[in-house]
């Protein structure tokens, strides 16, 4: 089972496949892929349509649990972009990891909630057709949000069959899904479309979900290569159960499924168009996205406002555009095999306003800040390979990015009587980035990996020109506007008699400055720089025709890199992350998966006096397919965990409390729950 196509190698960047004289597009086997001889490092991989498919979803953002080591977590609401964690990073939603779809940027700059929001609740699922991941720094194609990795995923240009779904669950949850081609012309037309309706487990809170996407894409073969023109549009609104403080739970004023503020949640939305051509040597695409978000959240409740409480809004609306093209030349150097790859990428962010605002059920009781930003990228790349021999060969790169900042305030005095406008200006910065890898071919069966490279991650362009705090109008000191990583690692990958597909690497990192959850802010701010390692071992193996098994374990030891009285500890760095899964399909239709997921316990503060607790969640998936009809129940936590989601040690102020009080706030796993659905084929 050596299924591979052209969309699986070139989204890894591999270089020895340019040169492919013809090339069969037939099914993705993923994990079943054989990446020897081909693989830069040993931390990268590709998941398949028909992996996706096997494994059962809580929520969109839980795609990236596919990268080996990843935790896609909630804090707050279904709508709300997931929290993630990777080697050692608590990554908020998104920043230190960067995720494209069809090539177009995931990961939002001088967001409105947070540096690198990553909002995948646009994708839909089934439109997926395959997931191509990158954990480290070392390769020259990625720039922005580096650090811990990156993940590609690419949407079907064509649909084999027609298919309709309808899913029910507890809770009142419904999915309808509609997937389809047709044949227009030349090409194919592809749409899909997705509706979802949820209110939660939540006690005090229905979360009113209310979501709907779709997907239209046109493709066809155009001057030897393949041109696809896509739109997306997304539509969300929600209410959120964000994370509840211990002692409120203790003291029997909320249960673990309550609210202390019910008038949380939001509205997003997100429409895209994007044009992209490959053939066999070159690959370019541009795109236009409109995105906004109306966010109101109260992590603190009485502590700053004692009268009208903490609740604040967080908005963001802007426009972003922006393209790629890569050139892949095949050349011959005294005889040795040589490939160089050329890039270049732009990205213009033009946001007519992030801002923030103090709210009571929603309603604005004055500006905390509102700016108006322009933010643009520019990046050329050079990678290069050898083969020096049919064992042995090298790959080397690097990077050019510089940036551009512009904050205009729009808030002039806020409500705290800060002049804020002495907050606008301008800056820029460049980084060049070098990265490459050594690897040699053991046998047929196993390869050896040397990488090293140096990533990084933009800031927020606001924190680039501030001079005064909002809050009280006090000096405060700018921020790098880019922010250097560097990491390195070796591995081994082996694939062996088509059944066992296993890597396993040792890796460091350093970090010139951590960026750090804020909670009586509701965001992130720089911090001191940090140092991890860690050590990571996946294995997949086909047990028979039948079943399959994989696991996945990721070591991490993470701490800041300057001492400082408050300690070392990097709050939110799990230490332990274990996911394993057994997979069955078999002839007569039947086909199911069992997966667990345990994170381990982690520091909530940087003394390491105070630690959360350890997670783990189990998944059922059940189905039947008897000729067009499919028929799966998942089963949602199945052992009914009541571990949490997500810890944080901050100060808040109850009602009735007269001081600041530090404790734990978290957010429950939601309660084991059941979803049938039932598919047809068109």
């Amino acid at each position: 089972m050596k299924k591979v196509t052209l969309a699986v190698l070139s989204a890894l960047s591999l270089p020895s496949f340019a040169d492919t004289p013809e090339t069969e597009i037939i099914d993705i086997e993923g994990r079943q892929v054989n990446l020897i001889g081909q693989a830069i490092s040993a931390s990268q991989g590709v998941v398949s349509k028909q992996e996706i498919e096997l494994r059962p979803l809580l929520r969109t953002g839980e795609i990236l649990e596919f990268v080996p080591g990843m935790v896609a977590t909630q804090h707050s609401g279904t709508g709300k972009a997931n929290q993630y964690f990777l080697r050692g990073f608590n990554l908020d939603h998104g920043t230190d990891f960067s995720t494209s779809v069809d090539g177009m940027p995931v990961n939002m700059r001088t967001h409105g909630h947070g540096q690198g929001y990553t909002d995948l609740n646009f994708i839909i699922p089934e439109t997926i057709e395959k997931l191509s991941y990158k954990k480290g720094g070392y390769y020259a194609d990625v720039g922005d949000f580096s650090g811990a990795g990156s993940a590609q995923i690419q949407t079907l240009n064509t649909a084999e069959t027609g298919e309709a779904e309808i899913t029910l669950g507890n809770d009142n949850f419904l999915r309808l899904v509609g997937l389809g081609s047709i044949k227009a012309g030349e090409g194919d037309i592809l749409a899909a479309v997705e509706y979802n309706q949820y209110d939660g487990p939540w006690k005090d809170i229905n979360e009113d979900v209310d979501k709907t996407n779709v997907l239209l894409k046109y493709a066809q073969s155009v001057a030897d290569g393949q041109l696809s023109l896509s739109f997306m549009a997304y539509d969300n609104s929600w209410n959120s159960a964000d994370q509840i403080p211990q002692r409120a739970v203790s003291q029997g004023l909320i249960d673990d499924l309550g609210s202390l503020d019910t008038s949380l949640g939001g509205e997003s939305s997100r429409y895209s168009v994007n044009i992209d051509w490959q053939n066999k040597n070159w690959h370019a695409s541009a795109y236009a996205i409109q995105y906004e978000m109306n966010l109101w959240s109260n992590f603190t409740y009485f502590l700053d406002d004692p009268v009208n409480g903490d609740q604040f809004e967080q908005v963001d609306k802007r426009n972003i555009f922006g393209g790629q093209a890569h050139y892949v030349i095949q050349t011959d150097w005294n005889g040795l095999a040589v490939q160089n790859k050329f890039g270049v990428e732009a990205r213009y962010d033009d946001i007519d306003e992030v801002g923030l605002y103090h709210t009571k059920q929603r309603s604005r009781l004055g500006v905390v800040r509102s700016d108006s930003v322009s933010e643009l990228s520019t990046a050329a790349y050079w990678e290069n390979r050898i083969d020096w021999n049919s064992d042995f060969r090298s790959v080397f790169g690097v990077r050019a990015d510089y940036y551009d900042f512009e904050v205009t305030d729009l808030a002039g005095t806020n409500k705290n009587g800060v002049d804020l406008s002495t907050n606008s200006g301008s800056n820029d910065d460049s980084i060049t980035s070098i990265k490459g890898s050594l690897i040699y071919t053991l046998n047929h069966d196993w390869e050896s990996y040397f990488s090293a490279g140096q990533g990084f991650h933009s800031n927020d362009a606001r924190g680039t020109t501030i001079r005064l705090d909002p809050a009280d109008g006090t000096s405060v000191e700018q921020v790098d506007p880019l922010v250097r990583s560097f990491g390195y690692e070796i591995g081994v990958r082996g694939f062996i008699n088509d059944k066992l597909n296993t890597s396993v690497a040792l890796w460091s990192l350093e970090l010139d400055s951590e960026l750090l959850f804020v909670g009586d802010a509701g965001n992130t701010e720089a911090s001191r720089g940090s140092d991890r390692y860690g050590f990571e071992v996946t294995t997949y193996y086909q047990i028979s025709d039948y079943f399959s098994a994989d696991i996945e374990y990721a070591y991490t030891d993470a701490e800041f890199s300057e001492s400082a009285p408050e300690g070392n500890h990097i709050p939110g760095a799990i230490e332990h992350v274990l996911q394993a899964g057994l997979n069955a399909r078999f002839d007569n239709g039947l086909f199911g998966s069992l997966r667990l997921r345990h994170f381990g316990q982690r520091p909530l503060n940087e003394d390491g006096s105070v630690y959360s607790g350890s997670s783990s969640i189990m998944n059922l998936r059940a189905g039947y397919t008897h000729d067009k009809w499919t028929f799966v129940a998942d089963i949602l936590n199945l052992t009914d965990s009541d571990d949490h989601d997500i810890d944080y040690l901050y100060g808040s102020q109850l009602t009735g409390e007269t001081n600041e009080v530090e404790d734990i706030h978290y957010h429950m796993f939601e309660p084991r729950s059941i979803r049938f659905s039932v598919s047809y084929k068109l």
